[in-house]
Parts: structure tokens; sequence; C-alpha cells
């Protein structure tokens, strides 16, 4: 039971949830975390299409779906069904926060569109991800992650020099559109609390990939031409990037003279700080092709932990290239409570990642599993709007719920 004085911010709202498999349930998840309680409406019978992509699988349960989905309750409603219908307008009458992620259209179609509730719910706010915006020629078209990653830019400058673009190993074009999204909803909440009324949160998949560019934009305004791919290097930092040691592959990140200089020490080679032709970042740029075969052949002598040991004392940021298992047993990583476990209605106990935002007063929590299929559609139905257990019945006859 969570006390009063460590209540989560966002504890007391209330969250409509018509999003399915990544970005949308990533952004309300991390509402849930901090309190939100979030309803997730789901289609009877098949729900969220990542209920049913795997292996691998935790019982019945797909992996991919347990991993961002908790702190959630689900519902069954057919959206298509009058009675559905009704039971969304009335759930709404209660809510803070819609959050969808269909095409953009849909939600019209189905007369819930922003427009349409912003009449009867003015104090909604209302959050709606697709893959190119509300807006623009293409905003019609369905977006997918390794699609917004490609159309994004993203593919262009990710992958070895000479080898062809890749996409980056976890969704992260679905994933910053969801980060971005629980930003937009957080602060339109704070707007609200100074006007009185909500507003649309627009988050197109391509604008969020888009502002992921930073510095390589910059480089394009600046010289005119398309960054390349560079494998592990930067292009404006040197060294930064992977070097493989005797038993397995670090990571130096050399970022200014001074940590040059405690480098070039570390490795026994305090000749290569004052030579002319690295002593200087621009440099070291500069002079690559000349400076890295230097560096492979001395770190490549020793193991990857005598390198590590060595840097951690002088003060070198440098880290080793770790797999996800070593990642999840990490000491640091389980003292900062990155991997909770919590109790899932059909599998018992199981293990998901934790909270990475901590606050001192108000901390949000991992506090309950991810909901099984419809999990929670008799309770809400009975203690938010008062359906009895006939009431229930007859919308599963009517196949509503």
């Amino acid at each position: 039971m969570i006390s009063s004085a460590s209540t989560p911010p966002l504890h007391g709202l209330t969250v409509l949830d018509f999003t399915r498999v990544l970005s949308g349930p990533y952004c309300t998840m991390l509402l849930a975390d901090m309190g939100a309680r979030v309803i997730k409406v789901e289609h009877p019978g098949h729900g969220d299409d990542t209920r049913g992509w795997g292996p691998p699988f935790q019982g019945s349960e797909s992996a991919y779906f347990l991993s961002v989905n908790r702190n959630k309750q689900s519902i069954t409603l057919d959206l298509k069904n009058a009675a559905a219908r009704e039971i969304v307008g009335r759930l709404l009458d209660g809510a803070d926060v819609l959050v969808e992620n269909f095409r953009p259209g849909t939600m019209e179609r189905l007369g819930f569109g922003y427009e349409t509730l912003a009449e009867r719910y003015p104090r909604l706010v209302y959050c709606s991800i697709s893959g190119f915006g509300q807006t623009g020629p293409r905003s019609s078209q369905a977006g997918y992650d390794a699609v917004i990653q490609a159309e994004g830019g993203l593919m262009s400058i990710t992958g070895d020099a000479d080898g062809p673009p890749y996409r980056l190993g976890v969704a992260i074009a679905d994933i910053v559109s969801g980060m971005f999204a629980a930003q937009g909803i957080s602060v339109a909440l704070l707007a609200r609390e100074r006007t009185g009324r909500g507003q649309l949160v627009d988050i197109g998949m391509l604008d969020a990939t888009t502002a992921l560019l930073t510095y390589q934009a910059a480089i394009c305004f600046a010289t005119g031409m398309p960054p390349k791919r560079m494998g592990n290097r930067h292009p404006t930092i040197v060294p930064y990037e992977t070097f493989v040691a005797a038993d397995g592959e670090i990571v130096i990140a050399v970022g200014n003279d001074e940590q040059w200089c405690r480098f070039c020490d570390a490795i026994g080679a305090p000749a290569l700080a004052t030579d002319s032709r690295y002593a200087t970042n621009r440099l070291r740029v500069e002079n690559y092709q000349e400076l890295r075969p230097t560096l492979s052949e001395r770190l490549a002598e020793r193991t990857r932990d005598e390198w590590l040991g060595d840097f951690k004392t002088a003060g070198v940021p440098s880290g080793a290239v770790r797999d996800v298992a070593e990642v999840l047993e990490d000491p640091q990583i389980l003292v900062r409570e990155m991997v909770a476990s919590v109790e899932h209605a059909a599998l018992g106990s199981v293990r998901v990642l934790g909270v990475p935002i901590k606050l001192s007063q108000n901390p949000g929590s991992v506090r309950t599993g991810p909901p099984t299929l419809g999990q929670h559609t008799d309770e809400v139905l009975r203690q938010d709007l008062g359906f009895t257990d006939s009431d229930i019945r007859l919308l599963r006859d009517k196949r509503a719920i």
C-alpha cells in the first residue's frame, strides 16, 4: 500500500488507453509507473497485437507484451459495437487522458475523434501517436518502427562505413515516440491546471525520430552534406569508439584533451599526448586514420578487465561491451531497482524492468503485473459504471465485451 507521503505524482488521474504494440503502450506504462490509473482497452478475443508476438512466451503470455504493460488494467470492448461505444462514453466521464495510436481518422470514424470529444469533455487531454502525425501530406500513412528508422535517417548513420545501413537493436522510433508522448501529456496536464482545459497532444513517430538526429542534423546543416555511416566511431570526437582487447570489446570515450593525456599515460604511451598530430581533439579527428591502428595494436595486448581497471584508476571514461544478460545482473542495475519482480495473474512472479525516473519525494513504482486479456473488464464495469452481473452477461451475449 502506498503511503500518503510517497503518493506518486500522477495518482488520482485516469488514462483510457486505446493503444497497442509499442509506442502507445510504452507511453501509458510511463504514466502508470508514476501512479496514473491506466485502463487498457483491448479487442475481445485477441487484444493487443503483441500478445501473439513470439516466441519467446512465458506460459501463454508473450514476453514482448509483458515488457511494456505493467501497472495497467485490461478491459475488452469491441469498439464497432454500439453498446461498447456507450461504455467508452461513460468511462470518459471520469477520464483525464485518452491515448490512442491508430492510423489518423480511425478514432473519428468510431465517434471518438479529438474535436468531438473536446466539446463534451473540455478538460480531457487527448494524445494521438501516429507514424507521420495528424497533419501533412503523409499523415494517412501507417508507421512501423523499422520504416520510421529508415525514413527518419537513423539507419543511414548506423552500421559499418562500407556495409549496409542497420536498424537499431531496439525499436527506438517507437520508444522515443512513447517517451515524447508521455512528456507531452504531462505538460498538457500542467497547462490544464492553469487554464482548466485539456488539449490535443499530436506525436508523429517521424518527428520524434528526426528530433534524435541532434548533432548529426547540425553536421548536415553546417556542411550541406549528409553524415555517413562510421561504424562505432564518433564523427567529431577521437578516440570515442569500440576497441578489441585480448578477450573482448571495450568502449573508450575520451571527451576532452585532459582525458586524452590520462588515457595515453594509462596505455603506456605518454608520447602520444604531446604528438603534434594528436595534441587536440580537432587534430585527432583530422589524423584519425594514422592514430587508430596505433591504439588498436596497443589495446589488443591486454584483457578487457585489465584495461578497464587501469582506465577507472586514471579517470578515463570506458566500459565493456556487454550482452543483455550481463546488464541485467549488474549490481549497479540491481541496487538502482532497474529489475523488479511483480505478481502476474497467470504466471505468478515475473521479472520486468524497473522505473528509470528516480524521484526523491514521490517516486513511481512497479506495483502490478501486466494484465491478462480482459482481466479487469468485470471489475471496471461494476466499480466504475455500476453494472450488475446480469448487465455484464447481456453485454457478453451482445459480444460488446
